[in-house]
Parts: C-alpha cells; structure tokens; sequence
C-alpha cells in the first residue's frame, strides 16, 4: 500500500473519530437527564439492602420518590427512625414521627396443638401446598404450614419455623414485609412493634370447627371484646382483631381469651 493510501486511510478514520466523538458530545447534552443532588444525598444514606420493603423499585426508587416528594423521609423500614432523621435533613424538613413496627405471624397451631387430616410427603414449599388437599395436611385451612415459605424470603434471619410454625424475632426484624408477600396464607401481619398483646389467630371458621382443628384457635366467643375497658378488640368472622390506637396494654383480653389464642409478647 502506497503511503498515500495510508494515510487517507489515517484521516478517514480519524474523521470518523472526531464526527462520533462530536456526536456523542452534543447527544450527551441535548438528552441530559438532570439529577437532583438531594436524591444522590439520600441514596447514600439508604442502608442499600434493596430489599422492596418501602414499596419501592429498591433504595434508588425510594430516593428518587423522596426527592420528588412522593414518600415520606421515614419510608425505609430497614434504616427506620436514624436514617429517616437523616433524610430528613437532606431534604430540609422537620423528622416524622415513625411507629416502629415488626411482623407477627398470627398463629400457634405447632405440631402439638393442631389436628392433622393426613401425611404429606413432598415439596416443603408453603407455596406448592395450595395445589394439596385442604390447602395443606393440617385440620385449620388458616394455619401455618410450616414449610419456611417466609423464612427464605427474609433477608435478615428473622424468622424461623418452630415446631412447624413460623416466629418472629422482633429484635431482628426489619418490618420490609418480605414474609408477609411469602406467606399463601395471609398469617403474617405487621404490627407495632412495642405491643404487648397480639391475637395469634387468623381462623375463620365457626368456633366448633376452629376448636376441634387446634387447641389455642380463636373461636369467636367475644369474651375478649366484651371485656375490653376501651374498646379495642372487635370480632368478625369469629375472629379478635385488636385495634392498636384504642389499646392501652390492660392485658384483659389475654386474661379473658379461654382458648389463650390472644398472646402476650416478652
């Protein structure tokens, strides 16, 4: 090749360089997205576990949403009341007040205290069990199965199966909802974390259904309601549901529930 083939070939290319180069450039600045520092400000102090909880595409979304004013400074429930002090400050408003809360699984059907239809043998996913008979081979179509659905789902350790029911570790819990979105059965709920008192129950059933099917079942007798000084236990579907914001910690409705499907938590 002829040096002034090569070095056409040179400026050819080198054009083609300089053009893409200026291209870029101009492209990079007409189609610029502006990103608002208090967003960056607040990922950074995001704890960064993406875990969904906030009920945000991971701790980008939440940051983003927070710098549009879409969420609350406190939404994390990972980082909880510290990082939302420190939100807070990056978008130069006052704290929130935060309830701190955990999950509870509300059942105590373990292997002792609740009946069993039949012998199951196969997938240990609480998920898979829908496609059994009854749901599952427990007598209570509402109970725990047992088979740790939740506790894969939980990013902390939180949560472990008992004597085939789930608990809560609430010093470890986080309250992102991960067990509750894993749980077929709907038991796991978020409730504040320093209540005392939680109804350890989700049957349905009539009270001489739920009885038979599990020793400590809540069988819709009212006593816990009818007792209650203010007026924080209501009953539907012979079930107790305790009203957080009405409850005082009195311990009544423990002391009254004679199936004790109304437990205390240390």
């Amino acid at each position: 090749m002829s040096i002034a083939g090569v070095l056409t070939a040179a400026a050819i290319v080198g054009g083609v360089g300089i053009f893409v180069g200026l291209f870029l450039g101009v492209a990079g600045m007409k189609f610029r997205v502006e990103v608002d520092e208090r967003e960056e400000a607040v990922l950074g102090v995001l704890p960064g576990n993406n875990c969904g909880g906030c009920g945000f595409p991971g701790c980008s979304g939440l940051a983003a949403a927070i710098a549009r004013g879409e969420a609350a400074v406190n939404a994390c429930p990972v980082g909880g009341e510290t990082v939302g002090r420190l939100v807070a400050e990056i978008m130069g408003v006052e704290p929130e007040a935060a309830v701190r809360k955990t999950a509870f699984v509300r059942c105590q059907g373990d292997c002792d205290r609740t009946a069993v239809d039949y012998e199951y043998h196969g997938a240990e996913d609480c998920r898979m069990l829908s496609f059994v008979p009854n749901g599952g081979p427990k007598s209570c179509s509402y109970g725990c199965l047992g088979y740790g659905s939740c506790v894969r789902a939980c990013a902390f350790g939180a949560i472990q199966v008992v004597n085939g029911v789930a608990v809560v570790d609430r010093e470890s819990c986080t309250a992102c909802g991960k067990c509750v979105e894993a749980c077929p059965k709907g038991l796991i709920g978020l409730i504040p974390y320093a209540a005392g008192y939680a109804v350890a129950c989700s049957s349905r059933d009539k009270g001489p259904v739920t009885g038979k099917a599990c020793q400590v079942g809540c069988i819709g007798c009212q006593l816990c309601k009818k007792n209650c000084p203010n007026g924080a236990v209501e009953v539907a579907d012979f079930l107790a549901a305790i009203d957080y914001e009405k409850c005082e910690e009195c311990g009544i409705c423990a002391e009254k529930c004679p199936k004790k499907s109304i437990v205390v938590r240390g």
